[in-house]
């Protein structure tokens, strides 16, 4: 897609989190008021180290770091719970805009990874519709937001984690809709 160009990521995660706090547990919290490890803090720091990085390669040429997208997959642990399920459409089109504010773009693409349900044992993530319903009225909502549901037929090695081969062609699906929403905006 882009043969001739660098690709820089920022990669800011750490799994298991959630957006809305009363899911946290003692993983941490996307909320932004949150008290405990609050994940928001981190990838703001993570954001602005990158973005005052000057020689990204180190190849003694000053590089100019351009965002062309967010990548975003999560919701599991919000789907544990009911409350945090209910909220998650509220909660994601916030942080999602404050972390395009972090960039300083407003129309900054961003694709939604739908989560899914191994269903193991039953059902692992017990309100998992309500948090994929929000996450589909996101990608409606938002025009620059596209969502990769492919994830629905993708293996697991357990009741949490895609197989290797899931996740590449996660990484493609992310690569091909952060592509097209950039034409879309050209």
């Amino acid at each position: 897609m882009y043969p001739n160009q660098k690709i820089a990521i920022i990669k800011y995660s750490m799994g298991g989190t959630s957006i809305d706090s009363l899911a946290a547990r003692d993983i941490g919290s996307w909320d932004t008021d949150f008290s405990g490890l609050n994940q928001y803090d981190n990838f703001l720091k993570t954001v602005q180290l990158a973005l005052e990085t000057s020689d990204i390669d180190k190849n003694g040429i000053e590089d100019k770091l351009i965002p062309s997208g967010i990548i975003w997959m999560q919701g599991e642990s919000d789907a544990l719970f009911e409350k945090s399920a209910t909220n998650y459409f509220y909660n994601l089109k916030k942080l999602l805009n404050l972390i395009r504010s972090a960039f300083r773009n407003k129309n900054l693409p961003i694709v939604v990874g739908k989560i899914s349900d191994s269903g193991s044992n039953n059902k692992t993530l017990k309100y998992a519709n309500l948090v994929q319903s929000a996450q589909e009225k996101f990608s409606a909502y938002d025009q620059y937001t596209s969502i990769v549901r492919k994830t629905n037929s993708y293996k697991y090695i357990d009741k949490y984690h895609y197989t290797s081969p899931s996740y590449i062609d996660l990484g493609v699906q992310f690569a091909i809709e952060i592509y097209k929403l950039n034409q879309e905006i050209e």
